[in-house]
């Protein structure tokens, strides 16, 4: 019986460990190719606005962060360096600056939700039509699926 409870509990807890494995890379293995550094780069060249995501943020720890340059212009959110991997990033524009979940979820019904982030490794996520960057200061990584504040920059 003992031999039996041991090895349930052991298998149960590589099940729990492979299962969490899982969550953390099928993004990496099913992300589209990054855009090429030269498309964010001409992107970078019109953009009204740039800031940047940085590691240090009080939200930010070893599985939620962002690093680089985020280039806000008419037609696209370009972002040139790394977001750490995960499921169903969204790109959101905020009325002011969080760094944190509670700081995002406090304005999140007045943010606006951008699109989608589909790669790890620079990105470029276009922006509605008709968009006034002026009503807002700041871009938003958050993890849709799990609630979790990614990274944000304040562009102005």
């Amino acid at each position: 019986m003992k031999k039996a409870l041991l090895l349930l509990v052991s298998h149960s807890l590589v099940a729990l460990a492979g299962f969490a494995l899982g969550i953390y890379a099928l993004p990496i293995l099913i992300a589209p190719p990054a855009p090429a550094a030269t498309e964010v780069s001409a992107l970078a060249t019109k953009a009204q606005f740039t800031a940047r995501f940085r590691r240090d943020l009080a939200g930010s720890d070893a599985l939620h962060w962002g690093e680089g340059t985020v280039s806000v212009g008419p037609t696209a959110v370009a972002l040139m360096g790394r977001l750490a991997p995960g499921p169903d990033y969204k790109l959101y524009l905020a009325p002011a600056f969080v760094q944190d979940e509670p700081g995002f979820l406090r304005i999140k019904a007045q943010a606006l939700r951008v699109g989608d982030v589909k790669t790890f490794e620079n990105f470029i996520v276009a922006l509605p039509q008709g968009v006034d960057l002026q009503a807002y200061n700041t871009v938003v990584v958050w993890c849709e699926t799990f609630g979790e504040f990614i990274s944000a920059a304040q562009y102005r």
